[in-house]
């Protein structure tokens, strides 16, 4: 039992090593909870659009697809994270994984 608990403490200490590490680095972004509410997502993304360069999320951009507010609203709340440094951690929260995929770059 006693190994156990050991090797528990052990696991958990590394965990806590590599998220923080991962946090100091700057290696975050704020994305949109899951469930998030999609008229608080547009209201953002209408809010702070017009100050960021949200064109990768506009038709035709690399980020545009998946066409949903999540997808879009996460961009958003990443762009606002980057240059203001605000989460807003009402609808969103901080990941430690990058959330970019294919062509679409989370600044």
């Amino acid at each position: 039992m006693a190994k156990t608990a050991h090797s528990l403490y052990f696991l958990g200490f590394f965990i806590c090593f590599i998220v923080s590490f991962s946090c100091v680095k700057g290696k975050t972004w704020c994305v949109a909870q899951v469930g998030a509410p999609k008229d608080r997502l547009n209201a953002f993304i209408n809010e702070v659009c017009p100050h960021l360069a949200c064109g990768p999320i506009r038709r035709g951009g690399k980020c545009f697809e998946p066409d949903n507010a999540y997808n879009h609203g996460s961009y958003a709340l990443n762009l606002n994270y980057r240059f203001n440094g605000q989460c807003d951690l009402s609808f969103a929260t901080l990941a430690v994984t990058d959330p970019s995929f294919l062509g679409c770059h989370y600044p």
